[in-house]
């Protein structure tokens, strides 16, 4: 499997936990019940998977190697998917901090705009990695560029995430869905 693949794979389970934060955003606008672990439960796996370990594997190791390959920085796609992680990050802090309230009316509202902000952005931001910007590193990145990565990639895995994290991650999710029905 090559690196993009990899941050692909990645994006499927990402993809997951935001059908949970969607379910479960529909169920307060419903005035249904939803505990608030889920929330704090997404934060969690969004703050350490979907950005320390995806994002970080983007910023620290894709996006510098695109860069030494051409692809500017400051502008274009590297440039846009830099801004959403940061847009990204705003939400999450939002959506932390929000989960640890107590959900009254306007705790609710907020949680449920930030969720659903979250949710659309980085659908969005997947769809434009997967189909725009992978394919450009696929095309620009040498085998050694590759090689690179999937070292790089390792030690992130190891280093940063720990043993256990991913599967500790997807079984939250099976959890959450479970509960959301």
């Amino acid at each position: 499997m090559n690196p993009t693949e990899e941050l692909m794979n990645e994006h499927r389970v990402i993809e997951r936990m935001l059908g949970v934060m969607s379910k479960a955003a529909d169920k307060m606008e419903r005035s249904e019940e939803v505990d608030a672990s889920i929330f704090v439960g997404a934060a969690d796996f969004l703050r350490n998977f979907a950005d320390m370990c995806h994002h970080g594997k983007e910023e620290m190791l894709l996006f510098k190697k695109m860069v030494e390959r051409g692809i500017p920085s400051e502008s274009g796609p590297i440039a846009v998917m830099l801004h959403e992680h940061e847009d990204g990050r705003a939400h999450v802090r939002a959506i932390s901090k929000l989960a640890e309230m107590h959900l009254d009316g306007y705790v609710l509202k907020e949680l449920v705009s930030h969720t659903r902000g979250y949710v659309e952005l980085l659908s969005q931001h997947i769809q434009k990695e997967d189909t725009i910007l992978y394919p450009i590193a696929d095309q620009i990145l040498t085998a050694a560029d590759q090689k690179y990565l999937e070292t790089g990639f390792e030690e992130v895995e190891e280093k940063i995430m720990g043993p256990g994290v991913h599967e500790r991650y997807h079984k939250m999710i099976e959890d959450f869905e479970k509960r959301l029905g």
